[in-house]
């Protein structure tokens, strides 16, 4: 989980359960932070994660730029910290923790993923 002390005077984007955050396939140019509700992250039909405050979405897109890999819903009503590539880069820089703190949110992801795949 990433630290919200360091979002607490952003912006938040508000949005309602059932929202699309973001669509597989889509450019990305920001990743969110959940500062409060909870997104799902879809594959399709298929609920890959469930990203509770202080977990991120969309962070792939501003490491890569690749396409998004997967569709983000808000599953109830949420308030996001949308984060853009220089303020990425900058908290990747000023703030080494929160880089780490990404990665082990992707680490988990990918193990999570590899646990479903073995068992399937």
């Amino acid at each position: 989980m990433v630290n919200l002390h360091i979002f607490r005077h952003a912006e938040t984007l508000d949005l309602s359960a059932g929202e699309t955050v973001f669509e597989q396939g889509d450019t990305g140019t920001a990743m969110y932070v959940v500062a409060e509700g909870e997104v799902e992250i879809l594959n399709g039909p298929v609920v890959l994660a469930t990203a509770r405050p202080g977990s991120v979405v969309g962070e792939m897109a501003l490491i890569d730029h690749a396409p998004r890999s997967a569709t983000a819903v808000a599953k109830t009503n949420c308030k996001l910290v949308a984060v853009d590539q220089r303020r990425f880069e900058f908290l990747v820089q000023q703030t080494p923790y929160f880089a780490l703190e990404v990665m082990q949110l992707m680490a988990e992801r990918l193990r999570t993923a590899n646990r479903r795949i073995a068992t399937a």
